[in-house]
């Protein structure tokens, strides 16, 4: 088992990698239920016989904003199980950039790197994390994002 430690503490731990999601795989009905949800059908992400045929990338591609959303539930998973914490809150972005189209089909993962943890009293801690999400067999990642979160003790 993982080390816990509660959110102050991890000022000790600034610069360090706080561990790796899960696999999550970015199959074509939730690049559809994305382009639904967000009324982004672009035919690079919906319509799988045309990107096959047109795209540069031999098929459809998930939207990075779809890539982007699962920081969230990634960013979760990682830190519950390093932060004892009784909640966390998305506090917002610094910086995103996207680095390599996700094929439909492909799985990601997030890898967390602890930047900057701010002490903000009351038992609140805001911590920075660099995110990159990694597309399995690719060398480069699908994108990397500076995000904040507010920890609570």
């Amino acid at each position: 088992m993982t080390e816990r430690y509660r959110p102050l503490q991890l000022a000790e731990h600034i610069g360090s990698t706080l561990g790796s999601s899960s696999w999550i795989t970015i199959d074509q009905p939730r690049i559809d239920q994305f382009a639904h949800c967000t009324l982004d059908d672009q035919w690079i992400h919906v319509d799988t016989e045309r990107a096959a045929k047109e795209s540069p990338f031999g098929g459809t591609v998930a939207h990075g904003y779809l890539t982007l959303a699962l920081l969230a539930p990634t960013t979760m998973e990682v830190m519950t199980q390093r932060v004892a914490m009784s909640s966390g809150l998305n506090y917002g972005l610094d910086k995103v950039r996207f680095l390599a189209p996700v094929r439909a089909g492909k799985r990601v993962r997030n890898h967390l790197r602890l930047l900057a943890v701010d002490d903000k009293g009351g038992g609140r801690v805001l911590a920075t994390i660099e995110n990159t999400i990694e597309i399995e067999g690719e060398d480069k990642p699908a994108l990397i994002a500076t995000t904040l979160a507010m920890l609570m003790e």
